[in-house]
């Protein structure tokens, strides 16, 4: 089975901006929903009007805005009452509008520059504030694959609190999905569904297809190696050099090898059990090369070359030849995708060169 694409996948939620445009999804059958979400819903989505009134409260203290400003927030508003807005812009528009650190943090943002969000430290700061902001700071890195940057500050909001709790559990759970952190995606995701019925119909399916991978993830197999491989690679797009990152090829270094040996120990026993029979003929005849589709029966001696990569990282640097002996053991007996998937991150790595 390929890889779900879940940066896509997140995206595509992305677009539909929350709450904001489409078809609802069909309400699901009785039974069926009750078989998946026995107890009540443990969230709420609240009205527009009601988060206005609580974002004006947080602020009381600060300058009113602009007249110009004030009749475009009454617009952006009034378009998300329709259920044509996405009413976590409007209250970072709000906030942006009464509050310079914010509205600093929405232009730094919009330049992929650093962001300075100390302010939201002062102890003086509305909680309510201090939370919107966050949420929406976390689904902003979210959009740019800033998964573990964004995990932190949407992992400790709470969706019965938040002005939006369908963004908040669907970002924080396609950060734990991709970090590999399946138990928590489920719990994020389940939530989610509690009120399917009342999410965007692709929002919705989005999610349902997350909870699908994310329960079938199996933490020993190769498609777990490759996902870990995504991450590097993701991270080392973003220029994340660091421990971490390091920390994540020594760990996909040290699973390829066990899943190397493993695969090694088990063709030994199959030529030691006989190889099911008629290894001569398995192979075309003597200098013949063996077609991929026919099984191997050949009793080579199995030996493999202890390959030394490093106390921590360079592997990407290994000599051609390696590579593609690990390449090639891998290849028979997996789906071709995940060779391709192994490649180029092996060209990913390489790329870095001495750099990394």
């Amino acid at each position: 089975m390929r890889l779900l694409p879940a940066t896509a996948l997140i995206f595509v939620a992305a677009a539909v901006g929350g709450w904001a445009g489409g078809a609802r999804s069909a309400p699901r059958a009785p039974a069926e929903s009750a078989a998946e979400f026995a107890r009540e819903p443990s969230w709420t989505a609240p009205q527009p009007r009601d988060v206005r009134a609580q974002v004006e409260k947080s602020l009381d203290r600060r300058p009113p805005a602009e007249a110009a400003a004030l009749q475009r927030l009454d617009e952006t508003w009034a378009a998300v009452a329709a259920g044509r807005g996405d009413i976590l812009d409007a209250v970072i528009e709000s906030i942006a509008a009464r509050e310079p650190a914010a509205a600093a943090m929405v232009a730094a943002m919009a330049r992929n520059a650093t962001l300075d969000a100390s302010w939201l430290d002062d102890p003086q700061v509305d909680t309510f504030l201090r939370d919107a902001v966050r949420l929406w700071w976390g689904r902003e890195l979210v959009r740019r694959d800033r998964f573990d940057e964004a995990l932190p500050l949407l992992g400790g909001l709470d969706p019965t609190a938040s002005v939006d709790p369908a963004t908040l559990l669907f970002h924080r759970a396609a950060c734990q999905h991709w970090l590999l952190d399946a138990d928590g995606a489920i719990e994020s995701l389940d939530r989610l569904l509690e009120r399917e019925e009342q999410l965007p119909a692709r929002y919705a399916r989005v999610a349902r297809l997350l909870r699908a991978d994310a329960a079938a993830i199996d933490r020993d197999s190769l498609d777990h190696i490759a996902r870990r491989m995504r991450d590097v690679g993701r991270r080392l797009e973003l220029g994340r050099m660091g421990a971490g990152t390091r920390e994540l090829q020594d760990g996909v270094v040290e699973s390829l090898d066990k899943l190397i040996k493993k695969l090694e120990e088990q063709r030994q026993q199959q030529e030691q059990g006989g190889g099911g029979g008629g290894g001569g003929s398995a192979q075309g005849g003597e200098g013949k090369p063996m077609d991929d589709s026919r099984v191997a029966g050949g009793k080579g001696a199995g030996d493999v070359q202890n390959r030394d990569i490093g106390a921590a990282d360079g592997w990407g640097n290994l000599p051609p030849h390696k590579r593609e002996e690990a390449l090639q053991q891998i290849g028979r007996e997996f789906p071709p995708h995940y060779r391709e998937a192994i490649e180029q991150y092996f060209k990913r790595l390489a790329a870095g060169g001495e750099d990394r």
